[in-house]
């Protein structure tokens, strides 16, 4: 939130036609965060992430065909299959000679659905705003709000206490968030949807 209020003096306010998805993408971001962490308590986070994170591509790419006429070509298409069966493939080889728990990679799949919204509801939106760095300001601005509030409420007094001691190092983690986001928002104004997802994914996975 901090880093979206320090950039908007910055940056061009996002065009009337962005709202709507600069709006919802912001609603969505919040319910990703909240699958994500119950994906990570009901299940193995080796497990959690890669089903989430390699489903993802699969649900751009139908969501693009669907709403940005986008359907990628064979070439495209053999390379976004190649990426989600190798992320999933990793979740289902920690799953060797265990029962999967139906719960856990539930949340797992919800997140990815997630995932797939707001990689699309902010294609969409970054196109349209005329101003990526304008978009990523407000997005990350409106989205910043809740989880604060969140936060406050859970904790009240003890939250300046617990995070106090994190503060720096939060802050440079939240710099690295915005600033790889950012790329992908102005990956997503110069090349199809659905191939800047496998590309992110794959690389969120490797590191």
């Amino acid at each position: 939130m901090l880093i979206g209020l320090l950039l908007m003096p910055f940056s061009a306010v996002p065009a009337a036609g962005a709202w709507p998805y600069l709006t919802a993408s912001a609603v969505v971001h919040v319910a990703y965060f909240a699958l994500l962490m119950l994906s990570f308590r009901l299940g193995d986070f080796g497990q959690a992430y890669p089903i989430a994170r390699g489903t993802a591509p699969l649900l751009v790419t139908l969501f693009a065909a669907v709403f940005a006429h986008e359907v990628p070509d064979a070439p495209a298409a053999a390379g976004i299959a190649v990426c989600c069966a190798g992320l999933t493939g990793v979740a289902l080889w920690g799953l060797r000679g265990r029962r999967p728990d139906r719960t856990a990679i539930g949340a797992a799949l919800a997140t990815g659905l997630t995932i797939a919204a707001y990689t699309v509801l902010d294609g969409l939106g970054v196109r349209a705003s005329g101003s990526p760095v304008g978009y990523i300001a407000w997005l990350t601005a409106l989205q910043g709000l809740v989880i604060p509030a969140y936060a406050l409420y859970r904790r009240r007094g003890e939250l300046l206490t617990a995070a106090r001691p994190f503060a720096a190092l939060g802050l440079f983690g939240a710099l690295l968030s915005v600033l790889a986001y950012g790329l992908v928002l102005w990956a997503q104004t110069r090349a199809e949807l659905a191939p800047v997802a496998a590309l992110r994914e794959s690389s969120v996975n490797s590191c």
